[in-house]
């Protein structure tokens, strides 16, 4: 089946949302990083995310203590470097455990 005829089920459904959550925090906490002290607006429009998905990104990852809020608009935090550091080693092993369900599909 090509890929753009292939049915979503729920549980495609939910890997692909949880995909897109991941990649939408690492695009959100990448912009902090490289032009905070930013805010909501700056960052929406770096993004191409609406302002209330901005929102949700920023409270996540201030709630991890990856990044905090100034008065000129959110920052990143000391845990920046071992918070890159942890994702990169997890993202290796998700990719190991993907191939390795890929393998099981077959």
């Amino acid at each position: 089946m090509s890929e753009r005829h292939r049915e979503k089920t729920s549980i495609t459904n939910v890997a692909e949302k949880e995909l897109d959550l991941l990649i939408r925090h690492i695009d959100v906490l990448k912009t902090v990083r490289d032009y905070g002290p930013i805010g909501i607006i700056r960052l929406s429009q770096i993004t191409g995310q609406p302002q209330h998905v901005i929102r949700y990104s920023l409270r996540t990852l201030e709630n991890d203590g990856i990044i905090k809020p100034s008065a000129q608009g959110a920052i990143v935090t000391d845990k920046i470097h071992e918070t890159l550091g942890t994702l990169e080693l997890t993202l290796d092993d998700m990719i190991t455990t993907m191939t390795d369900l890929k393998k099981k599909l077959k």
